[in-house]
């Protein structure tokens, strides 16, 4: 009987590979990690930097008067000036005060209606149908009626962002209440959590990703309420510098304005993405590639 032995295994070698032996293998890099040649902060401002040269050529050579539109250089200029003299901080400090009122008016008075309507069967066939009318009158119609309830003081430009920031903040906190899987309420019945546990560590936590958005939404509808808001029966604020440089036909002073708006609603949605990322730790989100 003959017994048959396996072939020996090749060992090995210790020494260099040598060449011919075969391909050298490369490890693959995932193209979304790959790190660009650009930084990407090069990228986010060469756009608005395009703009504002495109924008100082066409004023230098003509073919934008200053009468229709002054241009960066003389808006830099003006900018320095308003500083100086202390009348564009102080605008900005009062406008600040406004939206910062209305604004937490309108996160007690919108979180409080999606709260009672989301959790409560019966507070959504109280609340939501009343809200869902009020919410399709533009709130700027309702200036006049404003100025006859509160006067020409301070309450109606507050009540005007209160009323802007409302809707907004209730209709994503509503959704995100109601959008919370029903499985994962069961899980936490099976589990043996009360309704008020269910409401603190499931419900609530679920809704927070559209109550972040609604508030996002509802800064940027506070600083267009604003807007309106100081263009009545207004003394003070970045909206009465506009109407005086309106009067004026002062285009660098609107121009000035209007960039302080944009820059003071940026950074409050910067403000809120931070916290944003803060209190969304556990979602993981798709970030582009």
């Amino acid at each position: 009987m003959s017994i048959s032995h396996a072939p020996p295994t090749p060992s090995k070698p210790d020494g260099p590979p040598v060449e011919g032996a075969g391909p050298d293998l490369q490890p693959l890099v995932p193209a979304s990690s790959r790190r660009a040649r650009v930084p990407r902060w090069l990228r986010r401002t060469s756009g608005p930097v395009l703009l504002l040269a495109l924008w100082q050529l066409l004023s230098s050579t003509g073919v934008l008067p200053s009468d229709v539109l002054a241009s960066p250089g003389r808006i830099a200029q003006v900018a320095g000036d308003l500083v100086a003299d202390g009348s564009l901080p102080a605008a900005m400090g009062t406008s600040l005060r406004r939206v910062a009122a209305g604004l937490l008016l309108g996160l007690v008075v919108g979180t409080g209606l999606a709260l009672v309507s989301g959790l409560f069967r019966i507070g959504e066939d109280l609340v939501d149908a009343p809200v869902q009318m009020l919410r399709t009158v533009p709130f700027v119609g309702l200036i006049p009626l404003f100025i006859i309830w509160f006067g020409i003081g301070e309450a109606p430009k507050v009540a005007i962002i209160t009323l802007g920031v409302t809707f907004p903040l209730y209709l994503n906190v509503y959704a995100g209440i109601r959008g919370v899987d029903a499985q994962l309420i069961e899980a936490g019945e099976s589990l043996g959590l009360s309704r008020r546990g269910l409401v603190r560590h499931v419900v609530l936590p679920g809704a927070l990703p559209g109550a972040m958005t609604g508030l996002r939404y509802s800064l940027g509808i506070a600083w267009l309420a604003l807007v309106f808001a100081e263009q009545v029966n207004a003394d003070s604020g970045i909206g009465f510098l506009m109407v005086q440089a309106r009067d004026f036909l002062r285009t660098d002073v609107i121009v000035v304005c209007l960039v302080v708006y944009a820059f003071l609603g940026l950074l409050a949605d910067f403000i809120v993405r931070s916290l944003e990322r803060l209190l969304l730790q556990w979602r993981p989100t798709f970030t582009g590639r």
